[in-house]
């Protein structure tokens, strides 16, 4: 049967994935995804420890983190597109060797 422990190492994982994402990319882009995957990896988390106590606070929490990444993506990718039209790159090396 899967338990908890199997829930949390998954969530785990992928929150570990997410963040090698953010550590080792030098594109805004794929730093915005790395962001989004390791948000996903703590729901996964809250939801698991949610039903494991049988509490409806972490799927609540997991909803409400759900709804402010929708719009940190809808404000981000804005932000995103007005770079790249600006600049014509979205590498951070770029970005900030362009100070000026």
């Amino acid at each position: 049967m899967i338990g908890l422990s199997h829930y949390l190492i998954v969530s785990a994982l992928i929150f570990s994935i997410g963040l090698m994402g953010v550590l080792r990319r030098r594109n805004l882009l794929m730093l915005f995804f790395a962001t989004e995957v390791m948000l996903n990896a703590v729901n996964i988390a809250f939801a698991a420890i949610s039903h494991y106590y049988n509490d409806l606070t972490g799927q609540m929490f997991a909803f409400f983190i759900i709804a402010i990444a929708a719009s940190e993506v809808a404000v981000g990718l804005g932000i995103l597109i007005v770079l790249y039209k600006r600049y014509g790159s979205l590498d951070l090396d770029d970005l900030a060797s362009m100070k000026g």
